[in-house]
């Protein structure tokens, strides 16, 4: 948990500013200082998405641990890098290199599972997630006052410096639980593949329901300060940033409460559930009148996202054998890696039609995705054990 916070917050200390350092680095042109930004930030995450499942496979294989510290000594480097740039494409340069090293959220999700007594995994899973929205929360703004204070360049050393220290508590304190394993014979007429993961109970499904959750979270980000400019508010920068902290925090606590009241529930009922709450809340939010209704409909929103995809990480655990979560945890990471990078093109195409048109197409998508559970998913509780093959 220490862990994903201290690299989620490390890692938007510095992103958000990045068009303010492509200009910084001679790019004068307004067009081209958006052109290479959106490219250095959509890259990493497009390589992450393809390489999550084969990073998760090889930790099943040799320990999740090791390949969480490779990860976090990548980034120390590459960060610290960052910071010595001195042309655009050198920028992207290592953005691609860090998009073939990065995907340890998920790995941290699976460690968490594995460390956790078998009752208590959905507390443990909500409880990264949780350090994985709040880092992100927090870290633009501790971002913006360091960059005040040492400059754009310097806070990528300190980002840096962040990740070091996320290194360093990892590897002392962390001790890795041995990975349970099916019998000898079992693991040799049966190998472990991709396609053996995807035939768990519900697994496509999940990866079905953490992508649209995270399609419709991501589309908000293009069009949430424009819909609020077309309020008529002042301060459009602060109000913008108010709402998207009410969506982070809301959400970290949609993570937390839901994993302490999902045991024995039918995780088919909770995620339908939160997805129509959710649906009902970003309609509101397309048509409100004033900021309070659209912060008020931003935190029903931001809760039932967090309950639906803690509800949606744990079961996915629960059908799991706990030796190859680090796959299965990987398949799960590109379906939503996949929603983050296919929603903020299609909003921004829709908001260039109309700007409540994204908000009725992710009312839809949530109310699509609720009526598709109900009808699709088997039964399952929601903090269902691990399968027999991790007794054996």
């Amino acid at each position: 948990m220490a862990a994903s916070f201290i690299g989620f917050a490390g890692f938007t200390l510095v992103m958000p500013f990045l068009p303010l350092y492509v200009a910084e680095l001679g790019v004068r042109d307004v067009g081209a200082v958006a052109i290479w930004t959106g490219v250095s930030l959509g890259v990493t995450p497009g390589i992450t998405a393809l390489l999550a499942p084969l990073w998760g496979r090889l930790a099943d294989r040799i320990g999740r641990k090791l390949l969480v510290v490779r990860s976090l000594v990548s980034f120390v480097v590459i960060m610290g890098a960052m910071a010595f740039v001195t042309h655009p494409w050198q920028l992207l340069a290592l953005r691609v290199v860090q998009g073939v090293f990065a995907g340890y959220g998920n790995l941290c999700l699976a460690m968490a599972a594995d460390s956790a007594p078998r009752h208590q995994v959905a507390q443990a899973i909500s409880m990264v997630q949780t350090s994985q929205r709040l880092g992100p929360a927090l870290g633009p703004v501790l971002g913006g006052i360091i960059a005040g204070l040492v400059g754009l360049r310097q806070a990528f050393l300190v980002t840096a410096a962040f990740y070091a220290v996320a290194l360093v508590q990892l590897v002392v304190l962390y001790r890795e639980p041995r990975t349970p394993r099916a019998p000898v014979r079992e693991r040799r007429s049966a190998p472990v593949t991709f396609r053996s993961v995807l035939a768990f109970e519900n697994f496509v499904v999940l990866m079905g329901v953490i992508f649209g959750i995270q399609f419709v979270d991501r589309s908000l980000g293009p069009v949430l300060p424009l819909h609020i400019a077309a309020m008529g508010v002042q301060d459009v920068a602060f109000t913008s940033g108010l709402v998207f902290s009410v969506l982070a925090f809301s959400a970290a606590a949609g993570h937390y409460v839901t994993a302490r009241r999902m045991r024995g529930r039918s995780a088919r009922a909770l995620i339908s559930r939160a997805a129509l709450v959710a649906a009902a809340a970003v309609a509101a939010a397309g048509i409100a009148p004033g900021v309070w209704t659209l912060i008020a409909a931003a935190c029903i929103f931001g809760y039932a996202v967090g309950a639906t995809m803690t509800v949606a990480y744990t079961t996915a655990a629960g059908v799991m054998p706990a030796s190859v979560r680090g796959t299965g945890f990987g398949l799960l990471t590109s379906a939503s890696l996949v929603g983050v990078a296919a929603s903020p093109m299609i909003s921004g195409l829709l908001a260039g039609i109309d700007l409540r048109a994204v908000f009725v197409t992710d009312a839809v998508v949530l109310c699509v995705l609720a009526l598709s559970i109900r009808r699709v998913m088997a039964e399952t509780p929601a903090a269902a054990a691990a399968p027999a093959m991790e007794d054996a």
